[in-house]
Order: structure tokens, then sequence, then C-alpha cells
């Protein structure tokens, strides 16, 4: 049925323009209907099955863009953080009691027997994983993050640096045409909850708990829990970025009032180091999401534009 109702579309259906998008009529019940999320057609309108363009172009492009930078940056930026991995708040480093570091236990002889990772002071064991692990000979290395998650996997800061750089400024220039289009397009505005969304916030949770997901015109919008998310990873990022840019003396030296918004350089280290273990914890959520709410139809979404609504239960 699928495969008539796209074929017969093709064949008959009048090519409008809504928001930009091409918009496809159906002339006969039982087509799939195509639309956008801003002029797409209700429920009632369409009896069966409604394919969406959810994502532009743009958006598409710059989604994939972003994945590609931020994976790399991560890599690159476990391998900078290895080179002293602990952290402290304030002006200057306390080697003496970091919130948070990572470190190896080691014999007599100097050689690491145990991975460990102290958090406010009270440590956790996590040899082979954190604090120490495997090298290629096999045995135990002192090692913050393990190679396999690093960028590049031996040790070296220098090559990390650079492959975190060259990869923020893609980022960066990326996330100012995103952020310029959803301005432009006043896009923005569909992140920001109302205050009947407020209220549906117990609700909200409940359903994602029981992998009940939006149907029907409800999956034409975000619920109150998308849009929190993605509002959260738009404030996010501006302030990852800055933090990242605190770090740098010759910055610090054009822009002082870096230092003075965070704190100093080690706050600033920390801020950016807390803030990508959120968009971390963020994008696996997401990638769930995906997986539980239908992978197939997700991404196709993000790679052709198009998404496949159902009908909603009764």
């Amino acid at each position: 049925m699928l495969g008539h109702g796209a074929k017969h579309l093709a064949a008959t259906a009048r090519i409008g323009v809504g928001a930009g998008t091409g918009v496809l009529k159906p002339q006969h019940e039982g087509e799939l209907v195509v639309t956008s999320l801003s002029s797409a057609l209700r429920a009632s309108d369409a009896p069966t099955g409604r394919i969406i363009l959810r994502h532009s172009l743009l958006v598409r492009l710059c989604h994939w863009v972003n994945a590609g930078c931020f994976f790399v940056l991560l890599m690159s930026g476990l391998q900078i953080f290895n080179a002293d991995p602990a952290l402290t708040w304030g002006q200057a480093t306390n080697f003496d009691h970091p919130f948070f570091s990572l470190s190896a236990r080691e014999n007599d002889d100097g050689d690491p027997t145990a991975g460990v990772t102290t958090i406010f002071g009270r440590p956790f064991d996590t040899t082979g994983l954190l604090g120490a692990s495997r090298g290629d000979d096999g045995q135990l290395e002192e090692r913050g993050f393990p190679s396999w998650s690093t960028l590049p996997a031996y040790q070296d800061l220098a090559m990390g640096r650079r492959w975190h750089f060259f990869f923020a400024w893609i980022l960066v220039l990326n996330g100012l045409v995103y952020f310029a289009y959803l301005i432009g397009r006043r896009h923005i505005r569909d992140l920001w909850p109302s205050a009947a969304d407020i209220r549906a916030i117990p609700r909200a949770i409940v359903d994602h708990a029981r992998l009940r997901f939006p149907e029907g015109d409800e999956a034409l919008h975000y619920n109150v829990l998308q849009k929190l998310a993605y509002l959260s990873v738009v404030v996010a990022f501006p302030i990852l970025i800055l933090a990242g840019l605190t770090m740098s003396p010759a910055m610090d030296a054009a822009f002082p009032w870096l230092l003075s918004l965070f704190g100093g350089r080690q706050a600033a280290r920390a801020a950016h180091f807390l803030l990508a273990t959120y968009l971390v914890l963020f994008v696996i959520v997401h990638i769930a999401m995906v997986v539980l709410s239908g992978p197939i139809n997700n991404m196709r979404s993000m790679i052709t534009g198009r998404y496949r609504i159902g009908e909603a239960r009764r």
C-alpha cells in the first residue's frame, strides 16, 4: 500500500509552497501527505499516515557537522585532559584537594596496580577504564582516560590540541549558521516551553518512562522534555566555548574579562569539562530515544528530511 500510495502521489499530487518547503496535497483518499512542520495538515484532513518534511537541508547539514565535530572534540579533549587529569575550582590549581581526579596506585617499583577515580575526596576503583588501563603491550599503565577513547590514541598533548582547536572553530562557525537560522526563521520560539508545557512535565516524564511517544498531530511539535533538552544545549554550547577560550593565555590577554567571568582559568577548565560531560549524557539519551521511538524513521528524517507520522490511537 505504501509503494502504491507513493507512486500515485508522485503522479497526481499538486505541489505548492509553504514555509519555504514543498507541500504535496492529496487528491484521493488513502494517499500519503507530504507537508512541513509549520504547514502540516491536521490529522482529520488525512485519513491515513503522512510524510512530512521535518528537517530542512540546512538543519540536516548543521546536525551532521555538529555530530562529527562533537566526537572529534570529545576524543581530542580527553587527550588534553589526560595531561593533567584533575579538576579544581578557582584561580589556581589546588593539587592537594581536587574535587575530581583520575590517578593510579603504584607498587614499590613504581608500576601502576590499580586505577582510582576520586570525586570530592571519595576514591573509587576504576581499574581498566579510568586512572589505569592496558597499553599496547597489555600492561597496566597510568592514564586518565584509556587510549581507545582519545585522539590520537597515544599520548600526544600537542597533536590533541591541534585536533581540538581545528574542529572547535568548525563547530563555532557551524553553530553561528544554525543559530542565525533559528533566529531568522523564528524557530527559536519552538524551543521555548509555555506555561501549559511546564504543567505537563510530570505526564511527559511518565509517558517517556513507559516508552509512549507522540502520535498524530502531537508528533508535529516538540514535547516539553524535548524543548527543555534542546534549549539547554543551545545555552550550554556558548558557555562551553567561552570556557574553552578562557583556558588560552592568548585569549585571556586579548579578552581579560573572560577570567573574571569564570573566576579563573582552573574554574573555566572545570566548567568546560562539566558541560562537556552534560553534552555526552545528552547525546546518549538522544541516541537512546532515536532507537526506541523508531530508528529508521528518525534516521530517514535527518538524512532526507522526510518523517512518517502515523495516526493517533483513539
